[in-house]
C-alpha cells in the first residue's frame, strides 16, 4: 500500500499478495472438506445468492455454456453461510464447465420440497421436514457409477495433470454437510450430471442480499488498542494495519506482557485484540481477566485455529467477536468498529 504503483517492486509484491490469497483459498477448502471451519450462518435467501453470483458464474462458465436460472419465487430461507454457498456454487460450476469442453447447458434450479418419512426411509442422510432444494444440471459427458461412488473422496479427480486439485467436489460435500444438508449425484454417461443440495428450511425471514458498494474504510478515532500475538511477523503486520486505521497500539507477546502494560497504565485501553491459542494463557482467559478489572472493556478475538474442538478447548462462545486468519485491512476495519461502536 506504501509503495508506488507501475514499478517493478510494486508488481511483484502484489504477485506475493496473490501467492498467499491462493494459499489460504487452498487451506479454506481443505478446511471445509474436513469440516473444521468457523462458519458465519446467517438466515439466507437462496435464491438472492444465486441472483447476485450469476453475472459472475457467467464469466467463469465461458460464452459456449448457456447458463440458465429457475429460481421458485417465495423461497423458504435457509440457514447457511453465505461466502460458503458462493464457493459451492463456483465449485459446481466449474466441474459442469470441465465437463463440457465442447460447450452445452448449465441450468440452476430452486423449489421448495417436502421430504416425507417413506422418502427419508430410504434416503437415510435426510431428515423428515421442509427442505430447500438447489438441482444443477449440465449436459456434459457424465460419469460412470465408479467414478459417482468417488467424487467426493478428496483428490480424487478424474482431469490430467495439473487441469485440476480434485478437491472441488470435497468442498461441496463438507460445505454442505456443515450447514446440516445433504447432496446427491446422478449422472449418465455422454447425457450430463446433476447435484441435487438439500439445505433445511429455517423458519425465519431471510434478509435480502444488498449490493455490495465499496466504501471507504471505517477508521479509528484514536482509540488505544492492545494487540496480544505470539507469532512476531504477524504482531508486526496487524501493528501497522491498525495504525494505519488510526488506532494508538499498545503490543504483546503473550498474556504476562499484556498484564505487565495494563498494570503500567500507559493508557486507556478501548481494545483487547489478541490471538487465541497461545503459550500460557489463552485469549479468553487473558479477556476474563482484563475485563474483570474493566468491565467495559471490548474485545476482538482472532485466530488461525478454526477446528471446534480447539475453539471449545479454548472456550470460544458463540456470542463473542471473532476474526479468522489470514484476515485483510478491510476485515479488520470492519470487525474492530463492529465491536468498538457496539
Amino acid at each position: 500500500m506504501s509503495l508506488p504503483r507501475g514499478q517493478q517492486l510494486w508488481e511483484s509484491v502484489t504477485e506475493i499478495g496473490r501467492a498467499a490469497e491462493r494459499a489460504a483459498a487452498l487451506t479454506r477448502q481443505l478446511l471445509a472438506i474436513s469440516r473444521q471451519q468457523v462458519l458465519e450462518f446467517q438466515v439466507l435467501d437462496l435464491n438472492a445468492v444465486v441472483a447476485k453470483a450469476e453475472k459472475m458464474l457467467h464469466r467463469l462458465i465461458g460464452e459456449d455454456v448457456q447458463l440458465t436460472t429457475r429460481l421458485e419465487p417465495d423461497l423458504s430461507p435457509v440457514w447457511a453461510d453465505p461466502g460458503q454457498i458462493d464457493q459451492v456454487l463456483l465449485n459446481l460450476a466449474v466441474n459442469a464447465r470441465d465437463a463440457m469442453p465442447k460447450g452445452g447447458t448449465l441450468n440452476f434450479d430452486t423449489r421448495n420440497i417436502e421430504i416425507d418419512p417413506t422418502y427419508s426411509s430410504t434416503h437415510p442422510e435426510l431428515h423428515p421436514g421442509r427442505y430447500v432444494l438447489m438441482a444443477v444440471t449440465d449436459t456434459g459427458c457424465g460419469m460412470t457409477l465408479e467414478i459417482q461412488a468417488r467424487i467426493f473422496e478428496p483428490f480424487f479427480t478424474t482431469k490430467g495433470v495439473g487441469q485440476g486439485t480434485g478437491l472441488g467436489l470435497s468442498v461441496v460435500h463438507g460445505i454442505v454437510e456443515q450447514c446440516g444438508g445433504h447432496v446427491e449425484v446422478s449422472s449418465v454417461p455422454e447425457r450430463g450430471t446433476m447435484f441435487e443440495i438439500y439445505l433445511p428450511v429455517v423458519e425465519e425471514p431471510a434478509a435480502r442480499a444488498a449490493e455490495r458498494v465499496p466504501t471507504k474504510l471505517p477508521q479509528g478515532r484514536g482509540e488505544t488498542v492492545l494487540l496480544v500475538e505470539d507469532e512476531t511477523p504477524v504482531r508486526n503486520v496487524t501493528l501497522l494495519l491498525l495504525e494505519k486505521l488510526g488506532y494508538r497500539v499498545l503490543e504483546a507477546a503473550n498474556a504476562e506482557e499484556a498484564f505487565s502494560l495494563v498494570e503500567s497504565g500507559q493508557a486507556k485501553i478501548e481494545l483487547l485484540l489478541t490471538d487465541v491459542i497461545m503459550p500460557g494463557r489463552s485469549g479468553p482467559e487473558l479477556a476474563a481477566a482484563l475485563s474483570s478489572r474493566d468491565p467495559g472493556l471490548k474485545v476482538l478475538f482472532q485466530s488461525g485455529y478454526t477446528g471446534e474442538a480447539v475453539l471449545r478447548r479454548a472456550n470460544i462462545k458463540p456470542d463473542m467477536v471473532f476474526l479468522k486468519k489470514p484476515f485483510t485491512l478491510a476485515n479488520l476495519a470492519k470487525k474492530i468498529r463492529e465491536v468498538l461502536d457496539v
